[in-house]
């Protein structure tokens, strides 16, 4: 079947922002992921701990193989794949793309070696750019939207590579560290918490510009809020051991039912990553292990968890539409994965912020140290329609049973991120750089 997607039906979607520094920028980010692979040894590259965690050399393939299949394989005359059994292993849930190894199993892939997976890419990145090259303006009418697409997918599994190898670091009996020399904040005088009041009101939310973005994130539309209050900056550890020493984990009360089955079967009593040892809460970092410290934002949290928390706070998850309303107006600024800190880091109180163009103060940490959790169901905004093609497998095929995240981790690219973006996984997982702010709806 095939998988091309027209110019006609996808240019305008699909957008690209910078065509003539599209080579510069792919050279950029495929350099940027291998980066990211420096600190690891050969063994680090083949270890698949969950299902849902893929071994790094399966995300350096897999990036690579999403530009065979969608830009070289349609659009380049002559092109032959460096290996035709890669697109059996290394494609991901793509249907229409064609057959794929089991996402359980990516752990079993011995081979090929993770040389031959970087020579791969070496290849990958040579015919890419030679496309680019020899692209008229029709040709690239066509490509470009595609090949802006793959960067922004390839950033996505940066992060994955990140969250997959603290997942896989952590159940080595040894805690080994991804880096020795990551920083970590401690304030002096850690920033109170506070309320942002919001007026009730139509809003717009969704993108509407020349900029990339995802189809999920549109198309604009209308939405009525009521008056609202969200908290001015992340929950902390400090706030979330208090919920923890109240029986939180206790008390079916506080949960959803969904969510108190879950802490039943899974017998949770903390946060991901933690463990305690004489009285003392540890966790485990890219840095290694560490104790807890109580002013950075609490991460590692399950919807669940969130929103047990929020409930125990005699608060709430603002919506989506919430969220996108008080982010407008704000600069795109916070701890990612640029600032190597690889972890969410605390805020002091007198760091300074930003109001948001319809509330009443100043918000703090709204990108970047940890996605955080909305009470919104992921589901299509009114009038949206997936792309064509294989493509179209990109977003809307998810949009059932899980939620949306907003803002970004310490584990994402600046520039990937903007006010609009929805991020989404099931309620239960929590490996990802998850936490939360609050919200309340004035009465």
């Amino acid at each position: 079947m095939s998988t091309t997607v027209s110019p006609t039906d996808s240019s305008a979607r699909l957008r690209c922002t910078d065509r003539a520094t599209l080579p510069s920028r792919f050279a950029t980010m495929r350099a940027q992921t291998e980066q990211f692979c420096e600190p690891l040894h050969t063994e680090d590259f083949v270890v698949q701990t969950e299902e849902h965690v893929s071994p790094t050399k399966w995300h350096l393939a897999h990036t690579s193989w999403f530009f065979e299949t969608f830009v070289l394989e349609p659009h380049l005359d002559g092109f032959e794949p460096l290996n035709e059994q890669y697109a059996y292993l290394f494609n991901s849930y793509y249907i229409q793309a064609g057959e794929r190894h089991c996402r359980d199993r990516r752990g079993y892939i011995s081979r090929p070696t993770v040389s031959e997976v970087f020579e791969y890419r070496a290849f990958i990145d040579e015919q890419v750019h030679r496309l680019l090259d020899q692209a008229d303006a029709e040709m690239m009418d066509t490509i470009a939207p595609l090949v802006e697409l793959g960067i922004h997918h390839e950033q996505q599994h940066q992060e994955l590579m990140v969250t997959d190898m603290k997942h896989v670091l952590s159940v080595n009996p040894l805690r080994p560290s991804y880096r020795d020399d990551l920083p970590e904040a401690r304030p002096d005088e850690p920033m109170p918490l506070r309320w942002v009041d919001f007026g009730e009101g139509l809003y717009e939310i969704g993108y509407d510009g020349d900029g990339f973005h995802y189809d999920n994130e549109t198309p604009r539309h209308r939405t009525y809020l009521q008056p609202f209050q969200l908290s001015n900056r992340l929950v902390t550890n400090r706030e979330y051991m208090a919920f923890m020493e109240d029986g939180g984990y206790e008390r079916p009360e506080l949960w959803l039912s969904a969510g108190w089955s879950t802490v039943q079967e899974r017998e949770w009593t903390e946060p991901y990553y933690w463990e305690r040892h004489d009285d003392q809460w540890y966790v485990y970092t890219l840095g290694g292990m560490r104790e807890v410290n109580p002013d950075e934002p609490v991460c590692h949290l399950s919807y669940f968890e969130a929103n047990a928390f929020a409930r125990w706070a005699d608060a709430r998850l603002p919506t989506e539409a919430e969220w996108e309303i008080a982010a407008e107006g704000l600069p795109v600024q916070g701890n990612f994965v640029e600032g190597e800190s690889y972890h969410p880091q605390a805020i002091s109180a007198d760091a300074p912020g930003h109001t948001p163009t319809h509330g009443s103060g100043p918000l703090h940490q709204m990108y970047g140290d940890v996605w955080e959790w909305t009470q919104s169901h992921y589901s299509p905004y009114p009038g949206y329609k997936p792309l064509p093609g294989a493509i179209g497998e990109y977003n809307g095929k998810f949009m059932c049973g899980q939620f949306v995240l907003r803002g970004g981790s310490c584990a994402t690219s600046e520039t990937h991120i903007r006010p609009t973006y929805r991020n989404f996984f099931h309620p239960d997982e929590a490996w990802q750089f998850m936490g939360l702010r609050l919200a309340r709806t004035i009465q």
